[in-house]
């Protein structure tokens, strides 16, 4: 509890003059960079993109969707840092507000999974920072964190891990170090919404501040005026054309805002639908010049997962803003933990709401009564007890309990669920209740009715549930706690359209 307490950043709703937010529209660069290439033969996109730092976080074992559909990762990373581990120039971080280059650490501010359909519509979900999730299995040490955080403690593990063995170059550190971040928040988003992803794009923090000035100002619009001493936020209500320094207060601002995070992403959605429109009305991209200015900040700022090719950018690039609708991922409750600000969610019900929207049949889950399914534990976890707790929180929920044995510590490399003929539903409702992020998987002997856990080195048991696994059963079942909050439920707001520049909060 201690090490984890000691890693979760400081809180979000503290007051603290950081760039942190300062991202919240950073992909923009990404957005640019698409429209920029849309037209252009293979071989122009080829020589533009020579420079472009490439990832291979996404394996080639990584899942990916069926048919035309693809799903990309836009990720906006908190770093005052170059690719290499420098830091950025301080002339940038002054006008950038952005403190120095121990500030901030290797947070994901920005989360954004977008859908293509195969039909040409495009759906758009922002992931609040302070989502409270689970990990286990993905961060080493850790089964519990913000997502945001996801990125940085992997990276910092990797990195100690290669300076053990020996290691003391800087830029291999830094780049092998990423890579291990990028590797666990593609994990973690997989395991919070239920879909693959197919490609990401990952942008810096000077990458927002570069853009923006090379747009020469983005038109946004307010429903109330706002005036916020920490971001330097002070807009009249309405529409209105902001500068880059403008622009940095406009998706920073925290304090006042009644939705907290969830108003900062309604702000992300809104200045990216005005950059995409400003990029593809503008026609400034018959300018070589402009283009060749563009491709350059792209060079500095933007880090892509391999496969991104010809037909993708035109995809993308041919897209209008008004087939594009943005989302916000809901919360319950916000919370404390550890004496940290978090946004505590229902990742079932982030599953269905992600897999509905992006049409995948499978988003309709069959009812599967508790009462019928009898659930056995296999401990290879190394833990003692483990299994007989785990098993407690189940029958909590209706299961009956099943046999309760021991694996052979590091016997199952990943902790996993177990059906057999018929029995996939059931295994995933326990898997949801156990919070255990990999897909379960099929055996043959198993009978319908009976599912196995086994749990794997590194597995813990949900926080929210632990205080159920050493009690008596009552055959009830339990979820999350809406209620034991006094903060208002937080409202993640209607779909935005790219039709027009939307008016927030």
């Amino acid at each position: 509890m201690g090490e984890r307490a000691r890693h979760l950043m400081p809180s979000s709703r503290q007051p603290r003059v950081t760039a942190a937010r300062l991202l919240r529209g950073g992909l923009a660069v990404v957005t640019a960079v698409v429209v920029a290439v849309t037209g252009f033969g293979w071989w122009t996109l080829h020589g533009m993109l020579t420079g472009i730092t490439v990832s291979q976080a996404l394996g080639a074992d990584a899942p990916h969707s069926a048919g035309a559909a693809v799903n990309i990762l836009l990720i906006g990373l908190d770093s005052r840092k170059d690719q290499n581990g420098d830091d950025l120039p301080q002339d940038v971080l002054d006008q950038l507000h952005a403190g120095d280059s121990s500030s901030g650490g290797y947070n994901t501010n920005t989360l954004i999974l977008v859908h293509l359909a195969e039909d040409g519509s495009v759906e758009a979900f922002s992931i609040p920072r302070d989502d409270y999730v689970s990990v286990t299995g993905i961060v080493p040490g850790y089964d519990h964190i913000k997502i945001k955080e996801a990125y940085g403690l992997t990276k910092a593990d990797e990195e100690q891990k290669l300076v053990d063995d020996g290691e003391s170059d800087r830029a291999t550190l830094e780049k092998q170090g990423r890579e291990a971040g990028r590797k666990a928040t593609l994990a973690v988003v997989r395991s919070l919404t239920g879909v693959p992803i197919d490609y990401f794009a990952e942008v810096n923090l000077a990458g927002f501040y570069d853009v923006a000035a090379s747009l020469g100002g983005v038109e946004v619009c307010l429903n109330h005026a706002v005036h916020d001493s920490y971001s330097g936020a002070d807009f009249p209500a309405g529409r209105q054309t902001l500068d880059a320094r403008q622009a940095l207060a406009f998706v920073r601002q925290r304090h006042g805002l009644d939705n907290g995070d969830l108003d900062r992403t309604h702000r992300q959605q809104a200045f990216l639908i005005s950059v995409i429109r400003q990029l593809q009305g503008s026609g400034s991209f018959s300018d070589m010049g402009k283009l060749d200015e563009l491709m350059d900040v792209a060079r500095k700022d933007i880090v892509l997962s391999s496969g991104w090719d010809q037909s993708l950018f035109q995809r993308i690039g041919s897209l209008s803003g008004e087939e594009v609708h943005y989302q916000t991922l809901p919360v319950v409750r916000y919370d404390t933990v550890y004496g940290q600000d978090v946004n505590i969610v229902d990742p079932a019900a982030i599953r269905t709401l992600v897999k509905t929207t992006f049409g995948d049949p499978s988003a309709t889950p069959v009812p599967v009564a508790p009462a019928d399914v009898t659930v056995d534990v296999v401990n290879a976890s190394g833990v003692r007890g483990l299994a007989t707790e785990a098993s407690n929180i189940l029958s909590h929920q209706g299961y009956h309990e099943g046999e309760l044995s021991l694996g052979g510590r590091g016997q199952s490399p990943t902790t996993v669920v177990e059906f057999g003929t018929g029995g996939e539903p059931a295994a995933q409702a326990v898997a949801t209740a156990l919070e255990i992020s990999a897909a379960p998987q099929p055996v043959v002997d198993l009978a319908p009715g009976r599912v196995r856990v086994v749990l794997g080195d590194g597995y813990a048991l949900p926080t929210d549930l632990a205080s159920l696994a050493t009690a008596p059963s009552g055959g009830e079942a339990l979820g999350i706690d809406v209620g034991s909050s006094d903060l208002p439920v937080p409202d993640q707001g209607l779909p935005i359209s790219g039709s027009g520049i939307p008016c927030v909060n």
